[in-house]
């Protein structure tokens, strides 16, 4: 019996070394693939259906450049480049025992990004962090009994528009002064690149400093910062975990889903244009939507290999959930081409308030928490659960 058990062990173990990696220690390990060629909007071939994420893979060695096309098209198209950094561009301290300061200096410019760190109090350092992207929505007693420390990404330090309150222009915010050849970006392109150099400054610091363990790093959001979360996830494979929690269009929702919709939902011609280029409005909307060369769901993909849960509440029509629905299905089976579809799931569930996420949604959440930050034995494999 004993030699059963130790030779189930150790399959176990191998089966696992061959899986592909739970997260990474750079940014984008797809940077050396050149961006492939961007055809005029009105030269790309009409899609209707949804586009297919593992269009040219066979393996999971082809993923990398399939995703960094698919990075590319949604730079290109929809919110903008997002800029890589050089050596030396980045200085992080740590102000008193717990802020997170960093500094990032492009074209003689310099930017300062300051956040807090909440250190938990059980467990031993490092420990695992949860980022939130303007702020975590999700209920703080999924937190509170966990080794996990928590932040905030204060993105109105890099881009400070806002749907409510006085904000800047186009052009004026702080990222612009650092990339003036960027001011047609939109937010969402901004805010990824600016969390991205908060995680910059923890891997610079170390968690001797920090305390933070850089491998199990999470971010969420909720609405319009679902979709930050979304973007800031997709597009920095440093992160571990991502939680969208009610991302609405624009987020997981397909833009072609939103469009078919009968409903007043969010779609590619009623969302918020300081969050996107602007020219994706003057070349997709309408039924030139079918001309966008990828769509959502393969914005969700981008997080493959790494895990990812997607919160709705379809007491919100407005979010599009049931466009959100088809999306998820089909980002998931890149995760399946890859067999780790246990690190992506959903849980879209109503009776509740925006952003106030129900107590009988968090076994969901605490799964993906407890296994993709702390590391501990959780089922994470059947979270697919739609109430329509």
């Amino acid at each position: 019996m004993t030699t059963l058990l130790l030779t189930f062990a150790a399959l176990t173990a191998q089966a696992q070394a061959t899986q592909p990696p739970l997260v990474y220690t750079a940014e984008n390990t797809g940077s050396h693939f050149a961006q492939p060629v961007m055809p005029a909007p009105d030269q790309l071939p009409v899609i209707h259906e949804l586009p297919d994420p593992l269009e040219g893979v066979s393996t999971f060695a082809d993923w990398s450049k399939r995703r960094s096309d698919i990075a590319h098209m949604i730079q290109h198209y929809g919110i903008g480049k997002k800029p890589s950094m050089k050596p030396g561009q980045v200085a992080a301290h740590m102000e008193g025992d717990t802020a997170l300061v960093v500094d990032v200096t492009v074209n003689g410019q310099t930017l300062t990004l300051r956040s807090e760190i909440r250190y938990p109090k059980v467990g031993e350092p490092p420990y695992a962090l949860m980022i939130g992207t303007s702020m975590i929505s999700l209920p703080r007693q999924l937190f509170e009994d966990r080794p996990i420390a928590t932040m905030t990404f204060h993105e109105k330090q890099v881009n400070d528009y806002g749907q409510w309150g006085p904000h800047h222009e186009r052009g004026e915010h702080p990222f612009d002064l650092l990339y003036p050849d960027l001011t047609a970006n939109g937010a969402y392109s901004e805010w990824a690149w600016g969390l991205s150099r908060l995680i910059d400054g923890l891997q610079q610091l170390g968690p001797e400093v920090t305390k933070i363990d850089t491998e199990h790093i999470g971010v969420t959001g909720c609405s319009y910062a679902g979709k930050m979360a979304l973007y800031c996830g997709a597009f920095d494979e440093r992160i571990a975990l991502t939680i969208a929690q009610e991302p609405g269009g624009g987020g997981a929702a397909a833009w072609r889903k939103s469009h078919e919709s009968t409903e007043k939902v969010e779609d590619i011609d009623k969302t918020d244009y300081h969050w996107f280029m602007e020219s994706q409005k003057t070349n997709f909307s309408g039924d030139a939507v079918y001309r966008l060369p990828y769509d959502q769901h393969e914005l969700c993909a981008m997080v493959c290999p790494r895990a990812l849960l997607l919160l709705g509440n379809p007491d919100y029509v407005w979010l599009s959930d049931r466009a959100m629905l088809p999306s998820a299905e089909a980002a998931k089976k890149v995760w399946e081409r890859f067999g780790i579809a246990d690190r992506m799931g959903w849980s879209i569930v109503g009776g509740h308030g925006h952003c106030q996420l129900p107590e009988r949604q968090w076994p969901e959440v605490q799964a993906f928490i407890d296994r993709f930050l702390l590391g501990r034995p959780a089922e994470t494999n059947n979270i697919r659960i739609a109430e329509f």
